[in-house]
């Protein structure tokens, strides 16, 4: 499993270019980000090389921030890699609260970061069906 890093923002000007520069003044080197938003506020998930320095970095300079625990898996970048995934995962009465995802162009695999309602019982399923789980990016 994957630990990645939320960060609530207000939904105003300019306060994702702040929180970047907390992120880049600390030395940290993201290696995923997405960004949900709704009218009020704005969620930054994110994944870095040292999550650790990410939560001190943003806790320091008042970010509200969360960790949270994501499926990670690795499949071929072609068509049907995600359902294969999303077949399985719902055949076995898995429920995806969310995802995102991000090909590795010169490997011509995605990587697909999965947050679940039952992880354990996820990572099983996609085990016995020899989709590859990673515990890094």
């Amino acid at each position: 499993m994957i630990t990645q890093i939320a960060v609530f923002l207000e939904n105003k000007k300019g306060r994702l270019g702040d929180m970047s520069k907390v992120l880049c003044d600390a030395g940290i080197d993201l290696t995923a980000l997405t960004i949900a938003d709704t009218k009020e506020f704005g969620i930054v998930r994110l994944i870095a090389r040292d999550n650790e320095r990410v939560l001190r970095a943003l806790k320091d300079n008042g970010y509200a921030v969360t960790k949270t625990r994501l499926l990670a898996v690795e499949v071929a970048d072609v068509p049907g890699g995600l359902y294969g995934v999303l077949k399985l995962l719902g055949d076995g009465g898995i429920e995806i609260e969310y995802l995102y995802s991000f090909a590795r162009t010169g490997l011509k695999k995605a990587v697909i970061l999965f947050k679940v309602d039952l992880p354990e019982k996820a990572e099983e399923i996609l085990k016995s069906n020899a989709i590859g789980l990673i515990d890094e990016l």
